[in-house]
């Protein structure tokens, strides 16, 4: 699987992960529901993916990701990402160390603020831990276009080291200039939605895949996140699925080449159409 350096070090990163919005949400008593989701976990790992990104706003997903990474004996393989979504202090401490235990980890990876909610707070907190070696990055986050001018203003005032944002096929906005930012900054990107929660396939679901995406894709899942990922600015995709076969349709986004940005425009040009 290709693989992309974080800025500023010489780390790389899988550029295929796994997001657990809703799709790792559910009672561990389901039985097959958590035999697909280790086998997507799994799945995950054999294509040479590692990055797994939850957040306490996700129900049981830190749980479920943790308790099914363990089984699986990939746990201290993976890059696990999480978030602090409350506000105060020490009640963010809290959160997180409920976070620690859920999934499984004595040092997290990456903790993000979810959603920027009381990030002055939350940074401050970030710095500490990342000093003391409990988490080794922090970052900030948002789903929401219309929350980028905010996401900007952080990044050009404090130092983090991921961003994590919506970009898609349909929902571009963050190529204006947040993703410039990043780059510019030395920031990595992990994005969010990169199937707009599966309605990027309303658009194309009774078309065949147009030759034009033949040239770097064999599905639409594959040409969606390769899109994504033909900016220079981005990390590492984080689709969510609960599907192992989905799994290996998303990972196969992460081998051969990637789109040209004429490519890109004619893809967007086409679904536009």
């Amino acid at each position: 699987m290709l693989q992309r350096v974080i800025p500023n070090t010489s780390e790389s990163l899988p550029v295929i992960g796994l997001g657990t919005w809703q799709t790792f949400d559910h009672s561990p008593s389901d039985d097959a529901t958590m035999q697909d989701l280790s086998s997507v976990l799994h799945g995950l790992r054999e294509a040479g993916g590692r990055v797994v990104d939850s957040s306490p706003m996700y129900g049981r997903s830190e749980e479920i990701a943790g308790t099914l990474s363990t089984q699986l004996g990939v746990n201290r393989e993976l890059f696990v990402a999480t978030k602090v979504w409350t506000r105060g202090r020490e009640s963010g401490i809290r959160q997180m160390e409920e976070s620690f235990r859920l999934l499984r980890r004595e040092r997290i990876d990456l903790m993000q603020v979810h959603n920027l909610v009381d990030w002055r707070t939350h940074l401050a907190t970030l710095r500490e831990w990342k000093a003391r070696g409990r988490v080794r990055y922090i970052g900030v986050t948002h789903y929401d276009p219309s929350s980028y001018q905010a996401l900007e203003d952080v990044l050009r005032r404090e130092s983090v080291d991921f961003v994590q944002l919506a970009y898609s096929v349909g929902v571009r906005d963050a190529a204006h200039r947040l993703l410039p930012l990043a780059e510019e900054q030395g920031v990595a990107v992990l994005v969010n939605r990169p199937l707009e929660g599966g309605t990027a396939f309303s658009r194309a679901r009774a078309t065949p895949l147009p030759d034009l995406a033949k040239a770097f894709a064999s599905s639409w899942a594959e040409a969606f996140l390769k899109f994504a990922l033909a900016h220079p600015a981005v990390t590492c995709v984080i689709p969510g699925t609960s599907s192992p076969d989905h799994m290996q349709d998303n990972a196969r986004a992460g081998e051969g080449r990637l789109p040209t940005p004429a490519e890109c425009r004619d893809l967007v040009r086409f679904l536009e159409a």
